[in-house]
């Protein structure tokens, strides 16, 4: 998908959520004047989103329950929520955890800009929604016919809307407009910047009326709870590095007593299990929509080549190189850890992300082996040619991994297909204690809770395993911050923006995405002269591990002596730890100035 197709993709996305949820509640006639209205609030004339002042239907639209839900429905469309930024793998590849083949992108090229398109149209999905939950709070203070109970219940959404799109905007853009009512044009066009922490106080204030009135749960539609609520403020206030109020809201939702960890890790990401009590806050999609709520885009990249995918992106050597050892030693220190056999005696997530050299997927054995040139197929019961090994096929995996995790709980066709359609998770229980045991590493509070909060999240890694899990029993802050970090990456691989995030945070940017990607030698009589005759396949040794979880290729023997290879340089700008205000609202607007470096 191209940067600029986003907007028109977006904005067809949600025509098709908002008309199909209109034509299951009302009659034909009053389905085209309120596609009408969305259409005209959603597509409005400036870049802020604003509803026109001259709109028709402002007036008397907010008149029953059944609008007002409606309109709440609207701040539910995926695209507010898809933190993989609308399609499989977008986010991911701007961090160290994936690749494109040799490839690099705007992102780890360094060349991300104010007329980026994704940058764009992320931009204005956040005030979007934020205007859309402004009109709706809006409304309420006039409309009658409508309980108290109800009306707080609307504005109770609203807010937490509200909050999750400016914690966004923080995060990514620092410094941005602030309005918390409908703007006219006027209004608009004389905003300037507000401070961030003055917004994240106006956000925290909005999840706290978010948790205080919206219910624990819900009997039928997964909407907004006062768990996400909660969730969420921990979460942004862990980004923000105001780590008494994480605490404080991950112990909150911790002592609901609603949420407890999924036993089966792989599971939670699958189509064929229903979202569990592990998810706090998350989005369905569905292959109904066809190109339109499921993963669409380029979901067919992830998928092996033997059943007929491409295998354009691929978990990266960092990623793989990450996974702690079972006796909770990094590969470097373990002497568990054999680089000839990388998935033998690591953490069981290790696998369940990545494939595993000789296991199946959906049926299909999974071997890069250049010598592999037949696989098993257990669905016909046959051999088949194997396209995923560079003995056959020169654009096989270029680094001889692929994807699990997601994948795995549908079957590959539907992702070839582009109508796998997984739950998008937004914020599951895991998090939360991790978020606990983050905050209270942070602020010196080390306690045994801390290490419960870390070991829960491992120990589920291994239930459905003979082995017993390595507990992390260190009461010392700086070995603490680096199981975390560790766990962190291990338990969140490939979930959309959680890796990208931790980068920013932690200030790690500006080391993994300036060290090149790796992979395997590009001719496969290379590869068997170099690696399979000397018994050195798959590496050749183990690259070292530094204090941040981070593997060194460049200096291991393997890739000073050419046995493997160099696939793509990139470059990381300090400016990018911000992204950049959008050239066309700089352009209409004269009162906002750009981020430093663009």
């Amino acid at each position: 998908m191209d940067d600029k197709n986003f907007p028109r993709r977006t904005f067809s996305n949600i025509l098709k959520f908002n008309e199909m949820k209109i034509k299951n509640i009302l009659l034909k006639s009053k389905l085209l004047y309120i596609i009408g209205f969305i259409i005209f609030s959603c597509n409005a004339c400036n870049d802020l989103d604003l509803a026109p002042l001259s709109s028709g239907s402002t007036d008397n639209w907010f008149s029953s329950n059944e609008e007002f839900d409606m309109h709440l429905n609207h701040l539910y469309d995926l695209s507010y929520w898809t933190d993989a930024f609308f399609h499989s793998g977008f986010i991911d590849l701007r961090t160290d955890d994936m690749i494109r083949r040799d490839m690099v992108n705007d992102v780890s090229s360094g060349s991300v800009s104010s007329t980026t398109g994704w940058v764009d149209v992320l931009w204005n999905l956040r005030y979007r929604a934020i205007q859309n939950a402004n009109r709706i709070i809006g409304q309420l203070e006039s409309v009658e016919g409508i309980s108290e109970e109800n009306k707080l219940r609307y504005e109770a959404e609203a807010k937490f809307h509200r909050a999750a799109n400016y914690s966004k905007l923080i995060f990514h853009w620092g410094d941005v407009p602030f309005y918390n009512n409908v703007l006219s044009v006027e209004e608009a066009f004389s905003l300037s910047r507000k401070d961030k922490y003055e917004i994240l106080e106006e956000i925290y204030n909005d999840f706290d009326f978010a948790a205080a009135h919206l219910p624990l749960t819900y009997s039928e539609l997964k909407r907004a709870t006062k768990g996400a609520a909660l969730a969420l403020k921990a979460r942004i206030a862990l980004y923000m590095e105001d780590y008494s109020v994480a605490h404080d809201a991950a112990k909150a939702v911790m002592d609901l007593g609603v949420y407890e960890l999924y036993p089966e890790y792989q599971d939670l990401f699958s189509s064929f299990v229903k979202p569990t009590d592990e998810i706090i806050f998350g989005v369905p999609r569905s292959s109904a929509f066809e190109d339109g709520s499921n993963i669409g885009g380029q979901s067919d990249w992830p998928t092996t080549r033997t059943p007929g995918g491409f295998n354009v992106v691929s978990p990266s050597w960092q990623l793989l190189a990450s996974f702690l050892c079972t006796d909770g030693l990094p590969i470097d220190e373990s002497p568990l850890f054999d680089p000839q056999e990388p998935f033998k005696n690591r953490d069981p997530r290790c696998s369940k992300i990545i494939v595993a050299f000789g296991s199946e997927l959906d049926g299909i054995t999974y071997e890069p082996h250049p010598d592999s040139l037949m696989v098993y197929n257990s669905n016909s019961g046959q051999y088949v040619l194997n396209l995923d090994t560079r003995g056959n096929h020169a654009f096989a995996g270029f680094n001889g991994l692929t994807y699990r995790k997601w994948v795995n709980g549908e079957l590959v066709q539907k992702w070839i297909g582009r109508l796998a359609d997984p739950y998008n998770i937004v914020i599951r229980y895991a998090d939360v204690l991790l978020i606990y045991a983050e905050a209270k590493i942070e602020l010196g509070d080390i306690d045994q809770s801390v290490l419960d909060a870390i070991n829960s999240v491992r120990e589920r890694a291994y239930k459905q395993s003979e082995m017993p899990y390595p507990e992390v029993t260190t009461l010392s802050q700086d070995e603490l911050r680096k199981q975390l970090r560790f766990e962190r990456r291990m338990e969140f691989g490939f979930e959309g923006v959680r890796r990208y995030n931790d980068l920013i945070r932690w200030r790690l940017a500006e080391k993994v995405i300036n060290m090149p990607t790796y992979g395997l030698l590009a001719d496969p009589d290379d590869i068997r002269e170099k690696l399979v005759k000397p018994g050195l396949w798959f590496w050749g040794d183990t690259p070292p591990i530094d204090e941040d979880g981070i593997a060194h290729f460049e200096e291991t023997e393997m890739y000073n002596e050419g046995r493997i290879r160099k696939l793509a340089n990139r470059n990381w700008p300090d400016r990018q730890y911000l992204w950049p205000i959008p050239s066309s609202e700089i352009k209409i607007n004269e009162n906002l100035v750009q981020n430093p470096g663009y």
